[in-house]
């Protein structure tokens, strides 16, 4: 019985203690999504950086109907948003940060933690009262390093209405 009871005792313990582990886990990853977001959306580079993971297998894809394109690898990607980074301002109209009343709105659907790694899948959504951005599929892979949860793939794909 006393055996038992230990047993018992100890699984509860080891089961409370992954949840709250798996919890903080969740919301570091989606503050990491978060501030991704906004980095890229106020044209924030540093920050933007900052939240990747900077290794040869990094991935970056995005798909709406002006085409299809991807990146493979970190120095790819960094060069690639290097014409992003110095043109855009932060001032401009398709600037989240700056629409007056505007919302990133996400539904999560998928969230799966594998030691230090993640899988994230989730819809995103901006709007505002005056404009509609369409909704976006998207899903973020990261890794832990150095207890910090990073970006090492975006991939995202336009939704349009039928």
């Amino acid at each position: 019985m006393k055996k038992t009871l230990i047993i018992f005792l100890t699984s509860t313990l080891t089961m409370v203690s992954f949840s709250a582990i798996s919890q903080a886990d969740t919301a570091a990853i989606k503050a990491v999504i978060e501030k991704e977001t906004n980095s890229f959306f106020n044209v924030n580079r540093k920050d933007w950086e900052d939240i990747w993971l900077h290794v040869p297998y990094a991935y970056w894809s995005y798909s709406d109907s002006t085409g299809t394109n991807f990146i493979e690898g970190w120095d790819a990607i960094n060069k690639s948003f290097d014409v992003y980074f110095s043109t855009q301002v932060s001032s401009r109209q398709i600037d989240v940060a700056k629409q007056s009343g505007a919302t990133i709105e996400r539904i999560w659907k998928e969230f799966r933690i594998y030691g230090n790694g993640a899988f994230v899948q989730y819809t995103q959504e901006v709007k505002n009262s005056k404009i509609h951005y369409d909704q976006t599929s998207q899903i973020r892979i990261l890794e832990k390093k150095g207890g910090k949860w990073k970006v090492v793939s975006v991939n995202v794909i336009a939704k349009y209405p039928k």
